[in-house]
């Protein structure tokens, strides 16, 4: 790569030291560098290249060493992290023990929250703010010139998130400066959705919004401060073009307003964010951005750009040329994919099947299914409890409701899933994608925690997939299942095709599924979801001398409790694998049944997701990490059956996760 200004640019002190005119040479190396890089290792893509310029003006304006900058979701933060001194760690984006995709505190102190999930920036940010204030740190243009300003950034798609809602109304009691910087390109990961989204689309083609400095001077006039940001304007000339009017949607809220301006226009966002800098109350900056700004291909298709696999450019052509196609790295039959598939089919059978998503049609495959049924399916936008909510209400009239959730995200509807659900009795049915763990996103999306969330509530059945015949098999059980909850489980992975050519039975209450039997084994495995394709790889490992029965375990509530029973009764020692964490997962749940039998538990070894975080890397070096690949259980399985039985005591993990050591941080 030819770059000219980024690999000599140590940190933001740099940064100051180039002139307006550079500042353009910079983005475009910045582009460039997470083009080349993404293509080799694939991340976010889109978000990144639609916040370059506006992350330069905010680094060459503020000083974030001592200034607060928050970031919503964090999957833009890639400028950020080039520009803060860690541009020899882009190599290793993504990667077991390198750069995250994500901030991340452990890299960097210009980093104040590890952060994956939409609308917290402004909540922490107003958090932030309080503190600096009872510290007396805060920034005053009058009496403390030299405080700390705080700065959150957010996008279109984020801001309509309950938590983003609540942090503003906070935000406007502040008294001290407070800036939001409102990244609007019109884009999450799909299309916003909502009547919110369609007030900022009709923001951006409204000449009312585009005044001109008269205008906008007499707008401003009748705001708090108003005689502050008219000099304001007077001062900026024609940026007062882009003032947005006096009862725009913010200033409800008590924050002052100004723009959309372009964000890619770097002289008018250093202008403004000179100016707005100063102010000493709550407001928002309005910045209109495009999502893959600077490559054709990214934004005309910025929902397949957001977050793609490794990619290569079709018949040589230059990223850059009008033409320009790119080819996606292809890869093995997904869980995603296979669920589409299987959805569609389970809602041409019954027409009171209905489904949504929150803000991730395409992540959970959900695309596929609306534009079959496009009455019967909904994307509500990033919203997760109001989408659990209106699941509810689809029950409540008699309709089969099937939410298509990331299990990480599935926390946030947690209280709307007790409350309008559980307790009602009603029959929702959640579909929990990238459940375990999920490869390059690491920490802040782990789905470890759906069992533990989940198995609380009475009545509630909770099963996982270990390949398609039995995601299938799983949401037929769902579809006739009338008492309460119910939930699946996958992973962010391919499906597998060892049991393809099997019959799959279908799925009955509490029943587990034998893979592998021995009339008297020395060993068992209950796997659940896909561990249990795990441990028959496993079994491949072992000398032939030991025989172990694998179950795919099919349910964590109910579990087998005749399985168990006549397990247990035989002395035949059981190891539990699961990707979910070890507290209260699905190995707790069998220890619980057995208890609940009067049965002796100390035959019982869990294996599981450790107790600690579980950070960016691929797939498969999490999984060994975590003492869940094959040579981890065919380990756990000598070791067990090497064990004379009046040793086996405690029902502990036998064997120590690898632990990986991240590189040190950047300070």
């Amino acid at each position: 790569m030819d770059l000219k200004i980024l690999p000599g640019l140590k940190g933001p002190a740099d940064l100051k030291k180039l002139s307006v005119g550079e500042l353009p040479v910079l983005a475009a190396d910045i582009r460039q560098a997470i083009c080349g890089q993404i293509m080799k290792t694939g991340g976010h893509f889109a978000p990144n290249l639609g916040v370059v310029e506006l992350t330069i003006a905010l680094h060459y304006v503020f000083d974030f060493a001592w200034d607060r900058l928050l970031f919503d979701v964090g999957h833009q933060c890639y400028p950020h992290k080039l520009l803060t001194g860690r541009y020899p760690m882009l190599p290793t984006l993504r990667q077991t023990g390198g750069m995250a995709g994500f901030p991340e505190p452990r890299e960097s102190d210009y980093d104040l929250f590890s952060v994956g999930h939409a609308g917290t920036s402004i909540p922490t940010a107003v958090g932030m703010a309080r503190g600096d204030l009872l510290n007396n740190e805060a920034f005053d243009p009058q009496t403390n010139p030299k405080g700390r300003c705080v700065v959150a950034l957010i996008g279109d798609a984020s801001i309509v998130n309950g938590v983003a809602m609540e942090g503003m109304n906070n935000a406007g009691t502040l008294k001290r400066q407070f800036l939001v910087v409102f990244n609007d390109n019109g884009m999450s990961i799909a299309h916003p959705q909502g009547a919110l989204a369609a007030y900022f689309d009709r923001i951006r083609v409204n000449p009312a919004y585009r005044k001109v400095k008269r205008a906008a001077k007499d707008v401003v006039r009748h705001l708090p401060g108003g005689s502050l940001i008219g000099e304001m304007y007077h001062r900026l000339g024609e940026i007062a073009k882009d003032a947005v009017a006096e009862d725009a949607w913010f200033e409800k809220f008590g924050l002052l307003t100004v723009g959309p301006i372009d964000g890619h226009d770097l002289p008018t966002l250093i202008d403004m964010l000179l100016e707005v800098k100063q102010v000493d109350r709550p407001m928002v900056l309005h910045v209109h951005t495009v999502k893959g700004k600077g490559y054709r291909f990214a934004e005309g298709d910025a929902t397949t750009f957001h977050s793609p696999k490794p990619f290569k450019v079709q018949n040589g052509a230059e990223l850059h040329s009008e033409g320009c196609k790119v080819e996606l790295a292809s890869g093995g039959r997904s869980f995603t994919s296979a669920f589409a598939d299987a959805m569609i089919d389970v809602m041409e059978r019954d027409e009171k099947v209905v489904t949504c998503t929150a803000a991730m049609p395409d992540g959970t495959g959900l695309t596929k299914v609306m534009q079959t049924f496009p009455d019967r399916g909904w994307d509500t936008g990033i919203c997760e409890s109001h989408a659990m909510d209106m699941m509810a209400g689809l029950a409540k009239t008699g309709f089969k409701p099937f939410f298509a959730v990331y299990s990480t995200f599935l926390q946030r509807a947690f209280d709307q899933l007790f409350q309008e659900v559980a307790l009602q009795g009603l029959p929702v049915r959640l579909c929990l994608d990238r459940a375990g763990l999920v490869g390059g996103d690491g920490a802040v999306h782990q789905g470890f925690c759906d069992i533990s969330l989940l198995r609380v509530f009475p009545k509630s059945v909770l099963m996982a997939a270990m390949d398609e015949p039995s995601l299938r098999g799983a949401l037929e059980f769902m579809r006739l299942y009338d008492d309460g909850i119910s939930a699946v489980r996958y992973p962010r992975d391919n499906v597998s095709e060892m049991f393809a050519q099997t019959q799959c039975p279908p799925f009955v209450l509490g029943k587990a599924r034998p893979l592998l039997e021995h009339d008297q084994p020395d060993a068992a495995i209950l796997g659940y979801g896909v561990m249990a394709i795990q441990a028959m790889n496993a079994i491949e490992l072992l000398d032939s001398e030991y025989r172990v029965n694998v179950y795919d375990a099919r349910f964590a509530r109910p579990v087998d409790a005749n399985l168990l029973s006549s397990l247990i009764r035989r002395e035949i020692p059981i190891i539990t694998v699961e990707d979910h964490g070890i507290e209260s997962g699905f190995g707790s749940c069998v220890v619980d049944a057995c208890v609940d039998l009067g049965l002796d538990t100390r035959l019982i070894r869990h294996l599981a997701i450790p107790g600690r975080w579980i950070y960016q890397g691929a797939r498969k070096d999490q999984l060994e990490e975590s003492g869940l690949d094959a040579a981890s259980i065919a380990r756990t399985v000598r070791a067990v059956v090497d064990t004379p039985s009046r040793e086996r005591d405690v029902p502990v993990i036998t064997i120590e996760p690898r632990r990986v050591e991240t590189k040190s941080p950047i300070r």
